[in-house]
């Protein structure tokens, strides 16, 4: 292996049974433990003196590993601030593109976690703004008063550090373990640890001090939980006296599996008192800026996924197109996030993929929005995130080809698109149009190095009639990766361009233009 650079270090561990859970699998709180060790051992080596655990972003399990197996952690100093620590700290030399990269992304995630109190709070004053459409009387729903946990536990010589300062890996695992009794309380499952949100240690703690750790579930998302802990710490005398200091708070996220390892749907949550709606709340804005942050601050490759065209499937190329959209439409699981006015979004993730469903109530007809949304050439009018739309090909009466361009984002290059459009009128007796877009791959217009190219996976409109005078605009987006940016900041609680568009489609449906300026597409 070769020689670890500066401010890096590698730790391998055997996953012993002590190390596991029941089921063989490697207890996230031991790895915790670990990786906090790690880490605390990179700091050190580049900062040249003692360092401590002040916060950890969010963490994502994303696989489990088991006794037998040998796991390698990896820690590395990838950015070095000054007010990390109360010594000026170096900075870091970066060697190679990787480098860069993830010193680039410190300072996304530094950003995120400074701008996070500013923006959970303004989430949570929005959120009260639709209590009514996230309270009401749900078949099934459950309160969490069941759920609450307490642990308390003894800070020995082996929970420390040299200074007598409790490692900040023993304190998560810790709280990972009571976190874990609460989650089962809900589901008499196997719940199985898949995010982490912010730790924040809030004051040290020491030997001798007792730890008590309360749990408490605060909120369900179809196929996982959000569980919150809270640490208090005591030294003799505030124990005797009853009052404690708060050094740490986080939340964690399961998933619970059943004997055949599909996962189960949890109970929706019934808030009662105040402290249950401000914990519903709560919750419902972290996984808004969770969503937002994970996306933002990934670095993932696209795998494209475009279609070639070709003329002689145009129908069933066509079919799939609406078919997907409708698929799409139908999936349970949306969770809404956001309602203002005349506008509700809803988000639906699968594991990493990621849909949008925006629903706006229009004073407009179905028929002329639908008439309206059908041509794409017109929607730089109204959508800031498309600059021009050109029609390449009218393949047949109810689909034609299109070049996208798009405005530049992040001082990167512009993208654009090439799709196929394809829309649909109502069965008899039905009210819903459809509008369906996806990308295809077109040999006339290859990708050019003044654009990003970029693809829409599955995206489009549901148009259903009210009455002859409104209607309910409902646009879904699967986003891809490369979509994702014009997404992210809004899901994360950063920006209201979702928002905005979807204001600007309804003014523009509710006050179009002459009808001689209307394509009849």
């Amino acid at each position: 292996m070769e020689r670890p650079a500066s401010g890096e270090v590698f730790m391998s561990q055997a996953i012993q049974p002590a190390h596991a859970t029941a089921r063989g699998e490697l207890s996230a709180g031991q790895l915790l433990k670990w990786i906090d060790t790690t880490a605390c051992l990179a700091a050190e080596k580049h900062a040249g003196v003692s360092c401590v655990t002040a916060s950890v972003d969010d963490i994502q399990f994303e696989e489990t590993a088991r006794v037998g197996q040998v796991i390698t952690i990896r820690a590395k100093v990838t950015r070095a601030f000054s007010t990390s620590m109360e010594i000026h700290l170096k900075p870091v030399t970066l060697l190679t593109e990787q480098d860069h990269v993830e010193h680039n992304l410190a300072a996304e995630r530094r950003k995120v976690r400074l701008q996070h109190e500013d923006t959970f709070n303004n989430l949570m004053k929005e959120s009260s703004k639709f209590d009514d459409l996230l309270f009401d009387e749900e078949e099934g729903a459950v309160s969490t008063r069941g759920t609450s946990v307490q642990s308390i536990e003894l800070v020995l010589p082996p929970h420390a550090n040299h200074h007598g300062n409790t490692f900040g890996g023993q304190i998560m695992a810790w709280m990972e373990t009571v976190a874990t009794i609460s989650a089962s309380r809900l589901c008499w499952a196997h719940p199985f640890l898949k995010s982490i949100d912010m730790f924040k240690f809030r004051g040290p703690s020491t030997v001798g001090d007792r730890l008590v750790f309360t749990a408490i579930v605060n909120n369900t998302f179809q196929t996982c939980v959000e569980v919150g802990v809270r640490v208090e710490a005591f030294d003799c005398q505030e124990w005797a006296e009853g009052r404690g200091r708060h050094i740490n708070s986080a939340f964690l996220i399961y998933n619970a599996a059943d004997d055949k390892e599909k996962l189960i749907t949890f109970p929706r949550i019934q808030p009662i008192s105040k402290d249950d709606f401000r914990r519903y709340r709560g919750a419902i804005a972290r996984k808004r800026i969770r969503l937002g942050r994970k996306y933002v601050i990934s670095h993932k490759e696209e795998v494209p996924l475009r279609i070639h065209w070709d003329i002689s499937k145009q129908a069933s190329l066509s079919d799939s197109n609406v078919e997907a959209l409708k698929k799409l439409a139908a999936k349970r699981g949306w969770e809404v996030t956001s309602a203002v006015e005349k506008i509700k979004i809803y988000t639906l993730e699968e594991h990493d993929v990621l849909s949008v469903w925006v629903e706006k109530h229009v004073g407009s007809p179905a028929h002329l929005a639908y008439r309206l949304l059908s041509d794409f050439t017109k929607r730089p009018l109204w959508d800031p995130h498309y600059v021009s739309c050109e029609v390449i090909d009218w393949v047949s009466e109810d689909d034609q080809l299109c070049h996208i361009t798009c405005p530049m984002l992040n001082d990167d290059k512009p993208k654009d698109l090439v799709v196929l459009i394809s829309r649909r009128k109502p069965l008899k007796d039905g009210n819903t149009y459809t509008v369906a877009v996806k990308s295809v791959i077109l040999p006339s217009v290859p990708p050019s190095p003044q654009y990003i190219r970029s693809e829409i996976i599955c995206a489009g409109f549901l148009i259903h009639a009210i009455d002859s005078n409104s209607c309910i605009v409902n646009y879904f987006n699967h986003i891809s990766a490369s979509i994702l940016p014009y997404f992210a900041g809004n899901l994360g609680g950063w920006s209201k361009s979702i928002e905005e568009t979807a204001a600007s489609c309804i003014q523009f449906l509710e006050n179009p233009p002459d009808d001689g300026f209307i394509s009849t597409f």
